[in-house]
């Protein structure tokens, strides 16, 4: 589920441009959640970067698939994840900076938290993963 902070994004995101972006997070939630490879990637532009949680660095799309066709698949066994929206900054009207709080969480109740920054590019009146970086933070942020 995406939650909003109390962060107010109205000045600087339009409501539909701020729409598409949650949208985007939401996808990225729904794939990781229902392990859908093909869902996650169709966000991604052709020349994305990904940094993974663990620090792999992947460029261009067909590496983003070639790991996530690798982890996904299983990787989220006893597992959900939330993510929510912390702070949207617009760096021009078609790049945004998406800060996102990601909680995984396990049967038994622990958690553990990632701080992604989604860059992301409007191209063709649609949002596209551009410049991501996942981060685990060790303990609670």
């Amino acid at each position: 589920m995406i939650r909003m902070s109390t962060t107010n994004f109205a000045d600087q995101v339009n409501q539909a441009d701020m729409e598409a972006i949650r949208q985007v997070v939401a996808t990225v939630e729904h794939a990781q959640n229902n392990e859908l490879p093909d869902e996650f990637l169709a966000l991604f532009r052709a020349d994305a970067i990904w940094t993974t949680g663990g620090g792999k660095r992947l460029f261009g799309r067909e590496a983003i698939s070639t790991f996530t066709h690798q982890v996904l698949p299983g990787g989220m066994r006893d597992l959900t994840v939330t993510f929510e929206i912390e702070h949207v900054l617009l760096i021009r009207p078609d790049v945004a900076a998406v800060k996102v709080r990601q909680v995984y969480r396990k049967p038994d109740g622990t958690e553990e938290v990632g701080t992604p920054l989604f860059v992301m590019a409007k191209e063709d009146g649609r949002w596209r993963l551009t410049a991501c970086q996942n981060t685990i933070v060790p303990g609670d942020d």
